[in-house]
């Protein structure tokens, strides 16, 4: 049976973009039956700050023109109106995926399949499609977090910063997926589909005013495998934004004004030593051993004896395994990443060039004498970055001919 396709957007502010998002979806050439969910939201007290009004309007006429909108089924959540937006602490995009993901657990099926985009975000005419043969080929899958690419704009600004954000999160894939680890998937909101049985069975999304894009993913790995691959692409735009407290928009906006502290870009041997910690989980799992890793998650959980009930819960070594990866996930490791990084002083460069030739063997002759990433030229930046993405692409791809 083919799966209904639910394709859910917030929106905030985004009378420029939304109806470019709109109309490539109407352009899909999908066999598959879809309908479209917006949000249009911001807080109710915005109605009464001069500085917030004009997003209010803006907001105001995105609802006229979606009412008029009728190339698709089409439903739209009004959480922008006077006494319709949010009010006290419960706002944010985290809190729109939210209802929008309610009101659609509401009518769909358990087969049927939600693909999260942002109102900025563009595709091929066949991406769609290509979400619902993935999910139709194998029946067992539940979640795909898609391949994704930024297209450059005309401002140089903003395509610098997009893909010094790219190196960032392309290496920390690469570098995930080459430990195999459970958790290497990049969270993007606007690039992920899932089926809706695994969304109710996790009890949907949290709805934290940032990053819950990750928190998601990271719960629906809990439950079950995630695929990293589809045939098709999805486009975010590449622009400054800070409407979320992290991400994209904001990590852009940081880095024009050359501050990258919070998007490092890892060095390879950290990941190893992930990898180390995961080779020692059989010998955990008779007897306690200690590692830097081990040691900064007993930190964490406040907790000394951590291994000790996994071991007397778990009937196997394959099921220690399966709760050791419960308390290293995607966030402890990220954390000991940044820690570890910080602690050996490594920078930006250093690692950059380091994981170049640890992936490729060989590094661009331009990053030899690298002393600043800065100092790179856009289409050097450019060319680092589609390096990247095509190796990417390749891992995604090798995952899902292993894994399915």
């Amino acid at each position: 049976m083919s799966p209904h396709i639910f394709v859910a957007i917030p929106a905030l502010d985004e009378l420029a973009t939304l109806p470019q998002t709109m109309e490539a979806l109407a352009l899909q050439s999908c066999r598959y039956n879809f309908s479209v969910y917006v949000c249009v939201n911001q807080p109710d007290e915005w109605w009464n700050n001069p500085e917030k009004l004009r997003i209010c309007e803006e907001n105001r006429q995105l609802l006229d023109y979606l009412s008029q909108f009728d190339k698709f089924e089409l439903h739209v959540i009004d959480r922008s109106s006077r006494e319709h937006g949010w009010k006290g602490r419960d706002y944010g995009v985290g809190m729109a995926r939210k209802v929008l993901f309610d009101n659609i657990l509401q009518i769909a099926n358990d087969d049927d399949v939600i693909v999260s985009l942002d109102s900025d975000t563009l595709f091929e005419k066949s991406y769609l499609q290509s979400i619902g043969d993935r999910f139709r080929e194998n029946e067992k899958l539940n979640t795909i977090s898609m391949p994704y690419y930024h297209k450059l704009t005309a401002e140089d600004d903003a395509n610098r910063a997009i893909l010094r954000y790219e190196l960032y999160m392309r290496s920390y894939f690469i570098n995930m997926s080459l430990i195999e680890s459970p958790y290497a998937f990049t969270a993007i909101g606007s690039a992920i589909a899932m089926r809706v049985r695994a969304l109710r069975k996790i009890g949907g999304i949290t709805p934290m005013k940032s990053g819950e894009d990750f928190y998601l993913l990271q719960k629906l790995r809990k439950m079950d495998y995630v695929s990293n691959w589809c045939d098709g692409v999805a486009f975010p735009a590449a622009r400054f934004s800070e409407r979320v407290f992290f991400g994209t928009g904001p990590a852009m906006v940081k880095g024009r004004a050359g501050n990258w502290e919070s998007y490092p870009i890892y060095h390879h041997l950290l990941f190893q030593e992930i990898k180390h910690n995961y080779d020692l989980i059989p010998q955990l799992f008779s007897e306690n051993i200690t590692t830097d890793f081990i040691t900064f998650l007993e930190n964490q959980f406040h907790d000394a004896d951590l291994w000790s009930p996994l071991r007397k819960n778990a009937t196997s070594a394959e099921r220690f395994s399966r709760a050791f990866h419960e308390k290293a996930d995607g966030l402890r490791i990220l954390q000991y990443m940044k820690q570890k990084q910080k602690e050996k002083g490594i920078s930006d460069e250093d690692a950059l060039k380091a994981n170049f030739l640890f992936f490729f063997e060989k590094m661009p002759d331009f990053l030899e004498n690298l002393k600043k990433i800065d100092d790179l030229s856009t289409d050097e930046l450019d060319f680092l970055r589609n390096l990247l993405f095509e190796f990417e692409k390749e891992l995604r791809y090798r995952e899902y001919k292993t894994k399915e």
